[in-house]
Protein backbone atom coordinates (compact mmCIF):
# COMPACT_ATOMS: atom_id res chain seq x y z
CA UNK A 1 0.00 0.00 0.00
CA UNK A 2 1.34 3.40 -0.98
CA UNK A 3 1.54 6.09 1.65
CA UNK A 4 2.84 9.65 1.43
CA UNK A 5 3.73 11.48 4.61
CA UNK A 6 4.53 15.17 4.73
CA UNK A 7 6.49 16.85 7.50
CA UNK A 8 8.18 20.15 8.21
CA UNK A 9 5.21 22.46 8.43
CA UNK A 10 4.70 24.89 11.25
CA UNK A 11 4.43 28.50 12.30
CA UNK A 12 6.97 30.96 10.92
CA UNK A 13 7.22 34.73 10.72
CA UNK A 14 6.98 36.49 7.41
CA UNK A 15 10.34 36.48 5.71
CA UNK A 16 11.33 33.21 7.31
CA UNK A 17 11.96 29.79 5.84
CA UNK A 18 10.64 26.26 6.13
CA UNK A 19 11.58 23.01 4.46
CA UNK A 20 8.83 20.51 3.78
CA UNK A 21 9.58 16.85 3.28
CA UNK A 22 7.51 14.11 1.71
CA UNK A 23 8.37 10.48 2.31
CA UNK A 24 6.79 7.81 0.15
CA UNK A 25 6.43 4.22 1.28
CA UNK A 26 5.29 1.34 -0.84
CA UNK A 27 5.98 0.70 -4.48
CA UNK A 28 4.95 3.27 -7.07
CA UNK A 29 5.72 2.34 -10.63
CA UNK A 30 6.11 4.56 -13.64
CA UNK A 31 6.22 7.84 -11.73
CA UNK A 32 5.75 10.70 -14.15
CA UNK A 33 5.83 13.65 -11.77
CA UNK A 34 5.97 14.63 -8.14
CA UNK A 35 4.68 17.86 -6.78
CA UNK A 36 3.50 20.06 -3.98
CA UNK A 37 0.05 21.58 -3.80
CA UNK A 38 -1.53 23.85 -1.24
CA UNK A 39 -4.99 24.78 -0.13
CA UNK A 40 -5.82 27.90 1.83
CA UNK A 41 -9.13 28.27 3.70
CA UNK A 42 -11.95 28.98 1.30
CA UNK A 43 -9.76 28.45 -1.76
CA UNK A 44 -9.20 25.65 -4.22
CA UNK A 45 -6.18 23.44 -4.05
CA UNK A 46 -3.46 24.84 -6.27
CA UNK A 47 -0.18 23.63 -7.67
CA UNK A 48 2.86 25.12 -5.96
CA UNK A 49 5.68 23.25 -7.68
CA UNK A 50 6.22 20.04 -9.58
CA UNK A 51 9.23 18.08 -10.78
CA UNK A 52 9.34 15.43 -13.47
CA UNK A 53 11.33 12.24 -13.35
CA UNK A 54 13.87 13.99 -15.56
CA UNK A 55 14.32 16.73 -12.99
CA UNK A 56 12.49 19.50 -14.80
CA UNK A 57 10.68 21.76 -12.36
CA UNK A 58 7.77 24.14 -12.71
CA UNK A 59 6.55 26.68 -10.18
CA UNK A 60 3.49 28.77 -9.59
CA UNK A 61 4.20 32.38 -10.43
CA UNK A 62 3.50 33.35 -6.83
CA UNK A 63 6.42 31.27 -5.51
CA UNK A 64 9.00 31.60 -8.27
CA UNK A 65 12.35 32.67 -6.91
CA UNK A 66 11.33 31.82 -3.33
CA UNK A 67 10.55 28.10 -3.35
CA UNK A 68 12.67 25.22 -4.60
CA UNK A 69 11.45 21.69 -5.21
CA UNK A 70 13.79 18.73 -5.17
CA UNK A 71 13.55 14.95 -5.10
CA UNK A 72 15.63 12.05 -3.88
CA UNK A 73 14.77 9.14 -6.11
CA UNK A 74 16.88 6.67 -4.17
CA UNK A 75 14.89 7.31 -1.00
CA UNK A 76 11.48 8.04 -2.55
CA UNK A 77 11.51 11.48 -1.01
CA UNK A 78 10.67 14.98 -2.13
CA UNK A 79 11.33 18.36 -0.59
CA UNK A 80 10.11 21.93 -0.82
CA UNK A 81 12.44 24.63 0.42
CA UNK A 82 10.40 27.74 1.12
CA UNK A 83 12.20 31.03 1.64
CA UNK A 84 10.99 34.60 2.08
CA UNK A 85 7.63 33.33 3.23
CA UNK A 86 4.66 35.64 2.95
CA UNK A 87 1.34 35.77 4.76
CA UNK A 88 -0.38 34.52 1.62
CA UNK A 89 1.69 31.33 1.71
CA UNK A 90 -0.39 30.19 4.67
CA UNK A 91 -2.11 26.94 3.68
CA UNK A 92 -2.15 23.21 4.07
CA UNK A 93 0.55 21.78 1.84
CA UNK A 94 0.11 18.39 0.19
CA UNK A 95 2.61 16.25 -1.62
CA UNK A 96 1.51 14.41 -4.71
CA UNK A 97 2.89 11.65 -6.90
CA UNK A 98 1.53 10.83 -10.32
CA UNK A 99 1.97 7.37 -11.77
CA UNK A 100 1.26 6.57 -15.40
CA UNK A 101 0.24 3.11 -14.23
CA UNK A 102 -1.74 3.52 -11.02
CA UNK A 103 -2.84 7.13 -10.91
CA UNK A 104 -2.44 9.90 -8.36
CA UNK A 105 -1.41 9.69 -4.73
CA UNK A 106 -1.76 12.33 -2.01
CA UNK A 107 -0.35 12.86 1.43
CA UNK A 108 -2.45 13.93 4.40
CA UNK A 109 -1.12 17.50 4.33
CA UNK A 110 0.98 19.66 6.62
CA UNK A 111 -0.05 23.08 7.88
CA UNK A 112 2.12 26.09 7.11
CA UNK A 113 1.20 29.28 8.90
CA UNK A 114 3.01 32.53 8.22
CA UNK A 115 2.54 35.29 10.78
CA UNK A 116 3.26 39.00 10.58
Amino acid sequence: QVRLVESGGGLVQAGGSLRLSCAASGSIRLITAMGWYRQAPGKQRELVAAITNRGSAVYADSVKGRFTISRDNANNAMYLQMNSLKLEDTAVYYCNIDSALTGRYWGQGTQVTVSS
